[in-house]
């Protein structure tokens, strides 16, 4: 999918509503575990209840790997089920991969030519040749760390070295890579006061947006300093949609949760 079609979807529906299905069989519903496969039973379920409401859906790859070959066959339905059934939907592979040369590469291989996906999420910190060989594939994002949600974010990524701060410098180094208009970024909710500086740096690049909802992150406060005339986001909630309910009604709690924040963006984009 490209950036363009993104931004198409994101005005059809209006919506930018990024859905994480990151499943724990400890959090499903229990009478889902009586099916063959109970990961995909659920993600389907899910899926079919929200693809009107978001324009993307982020499996976190830890989720599945937990469950050996298993988990990765969940995931690869899941993923096949998406691009057959609802091709419009923008898909994400978080893996935060990153290593040098070949095996990044293979990486890439494994996330976009074998299950298909749009993007995946890679980690910068060995660098150029660590990332540019996600940037290699056509219509395929790759989507960086930039500043991360969660509190150890301030143990590397703030810290000022040559008098910026790491993550600055981490932007701006990425943006002189080859193909990197292939490049999005994660950027936490929980650190809605830096998005204006982190706009002065990339102010058109798409940023995916954890940490709204369950970790505290406030839609509106990312909107006002993020958002940009095509919008530019792409926010992403997990728990708060799919384990919305834990009985026989998961589907459409999801579903009504979701709808929360479709609603409040529409608001906003319109």
């Amino acid at each position: 999918m490209t950036t363009k079609q993104l931004i198409e979807q994101i005005q059809k529906k209006k919506t930018f509503l990024c859905i994480g299905l990151d499943v724990d069989l400890n959090k499903i519903p229990q009478h889902l575990l009586k099916e063959e496969d109970p990961i995909f039973a659920f993600n389907k379920a899910i899926i079919d209840a929200t693809h009107h409401l978001c324009v993307a859906y982020k499996p976190n790859t830890a989720f599945y790997e937990a469950y050996g070959i298993k988990g990765w066959k969940s995931l690869e339905k899941t993923i096949k089920y998406l691009n057959e059934k609802y091709p419009e939907i923008f898909t994400i592979a978080d893996a935060k991969r990153g290593d040098i040369g070949n095996t990044s590469t293979m990486y890439a291989k494994a996330f976009f030519e074998d299950l298909a996906f749009d993007s995946v999420t890679v980690a910068p910190y060995m660098g150029k040749d660590s990332v540019e060989p996600f940037l290699a594939f056509k219509d395929k994002h790759t989507i960086m760390l930039a500043l991360t949600s969660n509190a150890g974010a301030f143990d590397f990524q703030t810290k000022t070295v040559d008098g910026k701060e790491l993550y600055k410098q981490v932007l701006e180094t990425s943006k002189t890579w080859t193909n990197a208009e292939n490049l999005m970024y994660v950027v936490g909710a929980t650190k809605a006061e830096y998005f204006a500086d982190i706009r002065k740096i990339i102010p058109n690049s798409f940023l995916l947006v954890p940490g709204v909802g369950a970790q505290g992150g406030n839609l509106q406060d990312v909107c006002k300093y993020g958002m940009t005339d095509n919008v530019g986001l792409l926010i992403n909630s997990s728990r708060g949609i799919i384990y919305a309910s834990q009985n026989e009604d998961f589907a459409e709690a999801a579903a009504k949760s979701a709808e929360i924040l479709q609603q409040e963006m529409k608001a906003i984009l319109e």
